[in-house]
């Protein structure tokens, strides 16, 4: 399916939607529609996006699903929050995160300079 863009292919200004109209009764509006922030999101991240509704929000499921690191599917997650206009806060790991990651290290995902550096920052 061809998705709508969301920047203009000549200046990369914001496109709005200036008609909607309805394929069953025909009746249409207009007015200028902003598209909204989902339309920021290239066909990779809408992938991803859709990925993490159907394990419902959950990175180690994604992990597996992917075959990639925790790390990297964390970090393919801040890149659709950044995409989508807002900071992606840089907190210290939760204790969920913290079990993901020691789980990654005892199956051998991950490494333990990896491990140390998301847990300290450093």
């Amino acid at each position: 399916m061809y998705r709508l863009p969301a920047q203009c292919p000549i200046c990369g200004g914001e496109l709005i939607a200036e008609r909607l109209s309805c394929n069953q009764c025909g009746t249409s509006l207009e007015g200028n529609f902003p598209l909204g922030r989902m339309q920021r999101l290239n066909e990779e991240q809408w992938q991803f996006v859709e990925l993490f509704l159907r394990c419902e929000g959950k990175l180690t499921r994604m992990r597996d699903e992917l075959g990639l690191s925790y790390p990297t599917v964390r970090n393919r997650l801040h890149d659709v929050i950044r995409a989508l206009g807002y900071e992606v806060r840089e907190d210290e790991p939760a204790t969920e995160t913290r079990q993901e990651l020691l789980s990654d290290l005892a199956e051998g995902k991950t490494t333990v300079e990896q491990v140390l550096h998301l847990l300290t920052g450093k």
